[in-house]
């Protein structure tokens, strides 16, 4: 562990950006400096987790506050995710937000605290993935329902305040139960390390978790699941996703799918680290196969009947999260490492069709798509970037999405579980359709002729271009950080050596995803 100020930067700038906006006057049309504020600490943020994540690449776990904050391959994957998606989302809602208070939809006093909640959310969210500490991590998840129900709430309308109020009241009573998970893991430590200090930290609990009585590991890990998974999507405690986020402003939805869910992901997939080593890896990996398994069943059914667009997107962001824990249920170096590369690609594309599903309400002042039409007539670029991002997530090739999905259906056949992989196989399909439906539907239909041509500004466009072009990146060719990050970001969950590969050869043609993991043995 090298000593780093990077953790407690990226703590400290957007929770003081919250506070700073918080005390700024609101204007009418819109405080600039308010703007600027946000936009400022998105930047820094991205930068500093850029930087920690070069550090961790370079062979340098960062730690700070006496090893209360770790930034390790694992942590690193998350904390780029919340740097950038934060960012480019951050710069998308400056546009987005204007474009509400110009009609009427928010008022000045809402403008400000739409971005101090921005800010002080994305500070919980990394709270949550830099803290080396199960207790600050829970308190952490906690915090981002408080910082995220408001913003679910911001338009005050009836439907986006049960929403927030199902947000709060489903995930407080789930987290609840993160909460015992927590308490049982920090008991059974302290029992078996004498040290109830050391039996608070991720690093120690992993490093020593063969101590641990294996009945607790279990009971713990079925509660930590339960709780974050609620936090996460998982079925049957997603209730409160969909509502969430086809209520919130669409770059908070983005950030919700893109980002939330996987922080609460991270910490499942810690607790997994823990309880593998605890009690060995079949118990974990069955208890994810089942909610995951679950998840993509119903939620791609559900996908396919909405006729609300963002509605539609949330239960498609169900269907991702239930396929991430099937790889981790699937285990092994492949399954995790393909879940893992899934979560990367599955944040930039949800995010960037969140985006467009924002220029979509724009133009047409509506998410049913009985009503959106010929999204590419009226605003090319729009419908382009709708376009780009439906196939992707539907799992098309050269998109990033493809090669994950591909890698979990594989790391299912690796492992010997060949009818779960080929059902997952074919679940995948109706998700294919669906996304179909949006694109023939909405993005290529006829133009209603009350609806102006002319697409959204390049403020909303510039970002999603961003966007756009990392999800291509990411499915031409993995780049080589990328690769290595899910590598040694693999070897911290299964153990290994880092540096190690995994060899397999059906595995050659996907180079350079094919070094996704430590060398060792499928597991039945």
């Amino acid at each position: 562990m090298v000593p780093s100020i990077l953790p407690p930067l990226m703590l400290a700038v957007p929770l003081v950006a919250a506070i700073s906006i918080a005390l700024l006057p609101a204007r009418e049309g819109g405080n600039r400096t308010i703007e600027a504020v946000h936009v400022g600490s998105g930047v820094v943020v991205a930068l500093a987790a850029l930087l920690a994540v070069g550090r961790v690449l370079a062979g340098a776990d960062l730690s700070a506050v006496g090893g209360w904050f770790v930034i390790d391959p694992l942590a690193a994957i998350f904390v780029a995710l919340i740097g950038l998606v934060g960012l480019l989302t951050g710069l998308y809602a400056v546009a987005y937000v204007r474009h509400d208070v110009a009609h009427g939809e928010l008022t000045p006093a809402k403008h400000k605290l739409f971005f101090a909640f921005f800010q002080f959310f994305v500070f919980t969210m990394m709270l949550a993935v830099t803290s080396n500490n199960i207790v600050l991590t829970w308190v952490a998840v906690e915090a981002t329902t408080l910082g995220s129900a408001f913003l679910v709430g911001l338009y005050g309308r009836r439907s986006s305040l049960e929403a927030a109020w199902k947000y709060v009241i489903i995930c407080t009573v789930g987290v609840a139960f993160g909460l015992y998970g927590t308490v049982l893991t920090f008991a059974d430590g302290a029992a078996a390390f004498g040290d109830p200090e050391k039996a608070v930290f991720w690093t120690s609990l992993t490093a020593d978790a063969a101590r641990l009585d294996p009945m607790l590991a279990k009971i713990a890990f079925v509660f930590v699941l339960i709780g974050f998974g609620t936090k996460a999507g998982l079925f049957p405690m997603h209730g409160w996703l969909p509502d969430a986020h086809s209520e919130a402003p669409s770059p908070v939805s983005a950030l919700l799918s893109g980002v939330l869910l996987k922080c609460a992901l991270f910490v499942v997939i810690r607790y997994l680290a823990v309880t593998s080593r605890a009690v060995g890896p079949e118990f974990p990996q069955m208890l994810l196969l089942a909610l995951g398994f679950l998840s993509v069943t119903v939620a791609v059914f559900l996908f396919l009947v909405q006729k609300d667009l963002k509605r539609k997107l949330a239960y498609s962001s169900v269907e991702h999260v239930g396929l991430i824990a099937i790889g981790l249920g699937f285990g092994g170096p492949l399954g995790v490492g393909a879940a893992l590369l899934h979560a990367i690609n599955h944040s930039f594309a949800k995010s960037l069709i969140f985006c467009a599903s924002g220029n979509v309400l724009m133009k047409y002042g509506t998410r049913d798509l009985t009503q959106v039409k010929g999204l590419l007539r009226v605003a090319p670029a729009s419908g382009v970037m709708v376009l780009i991002s439906a196939l992707a997530l539907a799992g098309f090739p050269p998109f990033a999405v493809f090669v994950s999905e591909f890698l979990v259906i594989g790391a299912g056949f690796a492992a010997g579980q060949w009818l779960p992989a080929i059902i997952l196989g074919l679940l995948l399909t109706i998700a294919v359709a669906a996304f179909v439906q949006i694109i023939s539907g909405s993005v290529l239909g006829k133009a209603p002729e009350t609806v102006p041509v002319g697409d959204v500004g390049w403020r909303a466009l510039a970002p999603m271009w961003a966007l756009v072009a990392i999800v291509v990146a990411l499915g031409v060719a993995v780049p080589r950080p990328v690769g290595q990050l899910v590598r040694e970001a693999t070897a911290v969950v299964v153990g290994g050596d880092r540096g190690a590969v995994i060899a397999a050869p059906w595995q050659k043609s996907l180079e350079p995803v094919a070094a996704l993991a430590p060398r060792a043995e499928p597991r039945i």
